[in-house]
């Protein structure tokens, strides 16, 4: 083992011990220390098929949620939020951290995913920001969650900051990947640059009718591509991808995704029932709770500057930077994930 791999080890279960407080973890020492990396992926595995095998279901607002859960069911809860084109998948390799650690880990299908369900055929299939939102305090409140430390990416990441903003009672602290992702309609229908414009090209082949059809019947293939154009160092596998597509032919999938788009540059309305939390939303709310931002430098999907966005946190608050990595960073980045999530519970303490 090479002295930066003994390093990179030592810090992550010295993290584990400080953001675990009250918790005893087992220790490592000679042989011990020698396995854990043995240890460490047999859990990776075995929790991971577990998870994944098992899913449970609840309703909750207008939803039938599909969702996992393990872990300790007094430890603190991390809800973690995926994105587009993913899905719960890209935290199979964090469910096992956050779990030595301790820690009760819930990761939801969005609407549109894997298994979630709307209740009634007659709800609209509204894919605005301020609806996943809803729909993650909705699960917490099914399943009796006062607080939970909020941790996602891309659409995740969105969703987490807008509970955040809007629900900092319901929220412990935050790990978002590319910072502040809070918008309004006002906001998508401002020029960008050229360049910038060209990584939305999938924004605008979503508002015409071709552009529906056209993702309908090239599912797999539109998320394939998509997942090279956001994480161009990743070399991930057809299994990997394989496990993750099955999501994206939910029934309803291609219609939040559709509307999603639509409603950011203005061509679809919302919901007027969620017009209050917009309006709150548009106006760019300061995130108080404690925060911990994570970015890849080999992002390849748009993403705002983190010094930019770095004045919208005013509470206790870091950002790391991770090289090679890219859109997906809890998949492709575990590790750095979960000590994040470890290290931002840690500021309450």
């Amino acid at each position: 083992m090479s002295e930066k791999q003994d390093y990179g080890r030592r810090k992550f279960i010295g993290a584990l011990a400080m953001g675990s407080a009250g918790l005893l973890l087992p220790e490592f020492s000679g042989a011990g220390q020698k396995s854990f990396s043995t240890m460490h992926t047999q859990s990776q595995g075995d929790i991971s098929i577990a998870a994944f095998n098992n899913l449970k279901q609840v309703d909750a607002g207008v939803l039938n949620i599909g969702y996992v859960e393990e872990g300790s069911v007094g430890g603190p809860v991390v809800l973690l939020l995926h994105g587009w084109p993913y899905d719960i998948h890209s935290f199979a390799e964090v469910v096992p951290l956050l779990v030595t650690a301790g820690y009760r880990v819930i990761i939801p299908y969005l609407r549109g995913y894997g298994t979630t369900r709307f209740l009634s055929d007659k709800t609209v299939r509204n894919g605005q920001q301020s609806v996943f939102a809803t729909d993650a305090i909705a699960l917490m409140d099914a399943l009796s969650i006062r607080k939970a430390i909020i941790a996602g990416f891309d659409w995740g990441a969105r969703t987490a900051c807008i509970m955040a903003a809007l629900w900092p009672e319901r929220c412990k602290a935050l790990v978002s990947v590319s910072g502040y992702l809070i918008g309004s309609q006002a906001f998508g229908k401002m020029p960008l640059s050229p360049k910038a414009e060209l990584q939305w090209w999938y924004q605008y082949y979503f508002v015409t009718e071709r552009g529906r059809d056209g993702y309908d019947k090239n599912r797999d293939e539109f998320a394939k591509l998509i997942w090279q154009l956001a994480s161009p160092k990743w070399n991930f596998s057809e299994v990997t991808f394989n496990r993750t597509k099955e999501s994206l032919h939910n029934p309803d999938h291609v219609s939040i995704v559709v509307n999603n788009y639509r409603w950011r540059l203005g061509l679809a309305d919302g919901e007027s029932k969620y017009d209050d939390l917009e309006k709150r939303l548009a106006e760019g709310p300061i995130i108080t709770v404690p925060t911990i931002t994570l970015e890849g430098d080999a992002n390849g999907a748009p993403h705002p500057d983190a010094n930019v966005y770095a004045k919208k946190f005013s509470g206790k608050y870091a950002h790391r930077l991770l090289k090679d990595i890219g859109h997906n960073l809890p998949q492709e980045a575990p590790q750095a994930f979960a000590e994040a999530i470890i290290e931002v519970n840690g500021y309450n303490n």
